[in-house]
Parts: C-alpha cells; structure tokens; sequence
C-alpha cells in the first residue's frame, strides 16, 4: 500500500540525539577525548573569567564548536553558527540541547584574545597526548620535524614601501584597490611591509616558487604512529625552519632520534643535535657549487650508514599528512587570521584536530590501545 505524504509537522517530538548517533560513529571517541582535555583545562579557564557579572558561554562550548570547523571544512563562524542551528550532530558535539539558542558569531571574534590563544592551544595539544589512552601510542624515541608555508591572509597589493616618500601612485579612490605596475619593481622584506597584515613575509618555499606573503608553521611528529606532539608558527625567514626545530628538539630525550629533509643539513642545528645526545637522521644536502664542489655536512658517516638512518628517512614524509590536512580539511591553505599570535593559536588547534582524527583509527572504541598486527 503506498504511503501517505504528511507535509505537516507534528506539535511535539522527543528526539534522543544519543539513539540516533552510530555507535561506531568517530565522533564519539573524538568527543570523548575532548571531553576529557577540557577538564583537564578547567582551572584555567576558571582563571580567566572573573567570579561576578552575567554568566557566559562556556569555554568548552566554543572550544568543540571550534573543532567542528575544523573537522568539517566550514569557511567561516558564520557558516559554523548556521550549521548548528539545524544540524542535531553538531549540537551534540558542541553540548546544545535541540531547543537551545545558538551563540551569535560575533562571539568567536570577542573571546578569541581571551579564550582562541596560542598558550590554550598548545595546552590542549599537551593535555591530549598526555592523556592516558594517548601516550601509550607515542614513541618516546624517534621523531622528526618539518616546516610548511602558511598563506597570509594579506593581499600583495598591500605590500608597499615602509616609507611613504617613497610611494609611487596616491592613494586609491575609496572602495577599490590601488592600481599599481609591478613590473621591474624590487621589494623586500627590509623596504616593504604589508599595511594589513604587519607580521606577513615576503616569502618562497623552493626554487621556481613565486614568492607570497605568508608565515610558517613547524611540527614535531613522533615516528609510531605519526601524531603531532609539538607545534608552532613563526615568521617566514631562510633560517626559521631551523631555529624551529633547535627549540621543538629541547623537548627530546637523550638517545632519541631526528629525522628531516635536507633543508635541516646546516652545521649549527647538526652539531647542536649531537652535542644534547640526539642522532641527526637528517637527509644530506648534496648540493654541487659551480667550481663541481659537493656540499659539506656534518651529519655522520657511520649514521646515514646505518639502518635506523634508512627508516627514519621514510617515515619523516608522514608529517606531510598532518599538514596535508591541516591545509585542505581544515582551512589553513590560506590562514584568515592576521597578527602572528592568532596564526599560531590557529595553527596549532589545527595540529591538534588532526591528531583527534587520527586517535579514534588507533584505538579501539573502549579507548584502549589496538593489539600489534
């Protein structure tokens, strides 16, 4: 008998979200270990709130709506909050009962000094590996690190003169950008600035590269099972990718290994490596100088010999699929925050997203370690 097609809608409704939910669904493992990072993160957030005056969204709230945009490629807090507003997955996350009021977006932008920081994120990042189902996963031996361009959320017509003597054209009409011919034109770092963005870069990643106005973001990847266990952004500078690494390499223990491309084989980190008892398996750059000179490295002969070399070196191109994703699931191809203390907050949150996403594969759903294959 074919079906009636009732177009009203009934007066009342019980919806268990929970029943509705896969059992097997990765959000909830995901949930779960958010969960318990954000108790773990509960004095803190108590500190930055003041005990009297109107109560306000819980920090946790904003904190797992922030994950979503980040898990489901959501462009804007806009596109979040209109997402939450129908969609009963995304209240759940998030903590909103079906006939609760979604926040405004605009309370993104005003807790983002407070709350969406840099000290938060990397708080986050160590209280999730530091959790107990987590660093059972860790190696505690070998990691490597690599660094990757973040796109500035600056136009490079607003890369102009740091002196405004030296400023060709006036300024634009209101409403539309300047015209401007920059053709023959030298810029750099040292005469330029972006009047949008201040801490953005004229940069390049390689050779035959355009060069863009961007920042870098740097990991540190433990070898086992390729999480992130240590993230930052800096400026982009030749040397930034190397100073990262020195600092993100204090956290390793003595005996533990290094793994990195060939952009890493400078004198200065090498021998700082080995002077704290860490093995460089840094790739060699072999570069040939014009007079057919080969490169100098100081990376030992009996290292790149030896096997544990060999492995590292294929295993440090899994720290790509964090950045990977990073850039084409969670936005960051271009970041759309300005100032470097909001692009690191950004860029290490993301970090930690990733490893939320790559968590639920290695464990099993009680959140116990998967047995070895």
């Amino acid at each position: 008998m074919r079906g009636e097609d009732r177009t009203s809608g009934a007066l009342f409704s019980y919806v268990d979200v929970e029943a509705r939910l896969p059992a097997k669904h990765p959000l909830r493992a995901m949930r779960r270990l958010t969960n318990a990072v954000l108790t773990e993160l509960d004095p803190r957030f108590s500190a930055l709130y003041e005990r009297i005056g109107r109560p306000s969204i819980p920090p946790e709230r904003l904190l797992r709506a922030t994950l979503l945009q980040l898990l489901y490629s959501l462009r804007s807090e806009r596109q979040l909050v209109e997402r939450l507003e129908f969609d009963m997955l995304f209240r759940w996350f998030v903590g909103l009962s079906i006939d609760e009021k979604v926040f405004d977006a605009s309370t993104f932008s005003k807790n983002r000094d407070r709350l969406l920081t840099h000290e938060i994120a990397q708080e986050f990042l160590s209280s999730l590996l530091g959790l107990p189902e987590v660093k059972g996963l860790l190696s505690a031996e070998h990691f490597s690190v690599d660094g990757t361009l973040l796109k500035a959320w600056a136009s490079m017509k607003s890369f102009r003169p740091k002196s405004a003597s030296s400023e060709g054209p006036g300024e634009p009409p209101p409403g539309r950008n300047g015209e401007v011919d920059f053709r023959k034109t030298k810029r750099s770092n040292e005469t330029h600035a972006s009047t949008t963005d201040k801490d953005a870069r004229l940069y390049k990643k390689g050779t035959g590269q355009e060069s863009r106005l961007a920042y870098l973001g740097h990991a540190l990847m433990e070898n086992r099972n390729g999480l992130a266990v240590a993230a930052e952004a800096t400026l982009a500078t030749g040397t930034a990718e190397r100073e990262a690494a020195a600092r993100l390499s204090q956290r390793l223990p003595k005996g533990a290994t290094l793994g990195a491309d060939k952009g890493y084989d400078a004198e200065a980190l090498v021998e700082g490596l080995k002077a704290r008892g860490i093995e460089p398996h840094i790739a060699i750059n072999g570069t040939v100088s014009k007079r057919g000179k080969a490169r100098k490295t100081a990376v030992p002969g009996e290292v790149t010999a030896s096997l544990r070399y060999a492995v590292s070196q294929r295993l440090r191109k899994r720290i790509e699929e964090g950045f990977g994703w990073t850039k084409t699931v969670g936005g960051l191809v271009q970041v759309k925050v300005r100032g470097l203390a909001k692009v690191r907050a950004v860029f290490v949150f993301a970090m930690a997203a990733y490893n939320l996403v790559r968590l639920p594969k290695l464990m099993t759903p009680t959140g116990e370690l998967r047995p070895a294959t």
